[in-house]
């Protein structure tokens, strides 16, 4: 089992996941904000790549993106800064990148340099599982999970797609569109989950727009995981100690235990 299967592993757990941007507001900043982000109460941590043309993200997560950029930000550097973390938390650690740095870097050479940066996992929102195979055997072979997404818009047969190939967890897109914080989750959520869950056997974790502690608990009772990003960008500019983001995450923790006491069901295998 890998490590990020492994915290799917706990009955009745929901897996809290976090994004932040590699260098923003810079590489000090993310080599303190993910200890934190640890430490109060997140299981998995997404480490944004920064790239120039991030087609998926919405206004916050551009800035982030372009920010660190500008401070100078690579794959190469992103990879230390992992290897760092991951020396000091013990929580599976992913990276969020678009197909064009990794094949840029190379995909062999990117894959064991994740490895040996101690990442556990990939998540690359540009590229299909169609599109696929190359990147799946080399991150299998060196014991990475890549991670595929799906979106509302989703056919069965990508769906079934993903669901064979997916590692890990699926990715589900809560909405049509880009990440971005929103007031309310769209009506048709549950139903979207519902269609995945019927061939799918890994765990389900939705992300895009989740933003509050209620959005959280209201997604803990159809899926297994919570991804949450543009909110801790935001609030990781509101103060340097980063007060803010750890009282949203406990929040955020609370809010799904609260929903697992309450007999939250999946059906994951």
């Amino acid at each position: 089992m890998s490590s990020i299967a492994s915290v799917f592993s706990q009955p009745g757990h929901i897996a809290l996941i976090a994004y932040v941007t590699v260098g923003y507001p810079s590489i000090e900043a993310t080599l303190k904000v993910v200890p934190l982000l640890a430490s109060s109460g997140c299981d998995i941590v997404e480490l944004g790549i920064p790239f120039s043309d991030p087609l998926a993200d919405g206004v916050t997560i551009q800035k982030s993106s372009f920010c660190a950029l500008q401070n100078g930000v690579s794959p190469q550097l992103c990879l230390e800064t992992a290897t760092q973390l991951s020396q000091i938390v013990e929580m599976p650690l992913v990276f969020m990148t678009y197909f064009n740095p990794v094949f840029s870097y190379g995909l062999e050479a990117f894959c064991a340099a994740c490895t040996r940066s101690g990442i556990d996992g990939l998540i690359v929102p540009d590229l299909p599982p169609e599109e696929g195979r190359e990147l799946e055997a080399i991150s299998q072979r060196q014991g990475l999970d890549l991670i595929y997404l799906l979106a509302p818009t989703s056919t069965k047969q990508r769906m079934r797609l993903v669901a064979e190939r997916s590692r890990g967890f699926i990715y589900l897109v809560s909405v049509t569109g880009v990440t971005g914080v929103r007031e309310r989750l769209p009506a048709d959520l549950e139903a979207f989950v519902a269609r995945v869950r019927k061939v799918a056997t890994q765990p389900l974790c939705v992300g895009f727009g989740i933003s509050t502690p209620e959005q959280a608990r209201q997604v803990a009772r159809i899926a297994d995981g919570v991804i949450v990003g543009s909110r801790i960008i935001q609030l990781m500019e509101v103060d340097d100690d980063l007060l803010s983001v750890s009282s949203f995450i406990k929040r955020l923790r609370h809010a799904l235990d609260g929903s697992r006491q309450s007999g939250h069901q999946t059906g994951t295998s």
